[in-house]
């Protein structure tokens, strides 16, 4: 599995954020990705690569095409980031209520 930062630069752009929406609902090859995208088969090929190194899609020959899906795992890990972020700026966020509350019941 790589590292979220590799996944954060993949989804910088826009057009793989695109890529890996496509492939939320399943498995699909790159000719039916490029339909629902501005971008070539080429460029929806080299996105594909880029969004495989990072470790977000995964494919599988059947027959004659290449059929990419999201990987769980590393959707797992960024998701892991993002609630362990979140749930470290909600507990700062309720020292500093708690802080500001004891702060008033004091001076009142």
């Amino acid at each position: 599995m790589t590292n979220v930062n590799d996944s954060f630069a993949a989804l910088a752009d826009p057009t793989r954020r695109q890529v890996l929406e496509g492939l939320l609902a399943g498995p699909r090859p790159v000719m039916d990705l490029a339909k629902d995208l501005p971008v070539s088969r080429s460029a929806v090929s080299q996105h594909l690569r880029v969004l495989s190194d990072a470790g977000l899609v995964r494919s599988e020959r059947q027959g004659r095409h290449n059929f990419y899906q999201v990987d769980p795992a590393q959707l797992a890990a960024l998701r892991s980031y993002f609630d362990d972020m979140w749930n470290r700026a909600l507990a700062t966020y309720a020292q500093a209520a708690e802080a500001q509350y004891a702060k008033e019941s004091r001076d009142d």
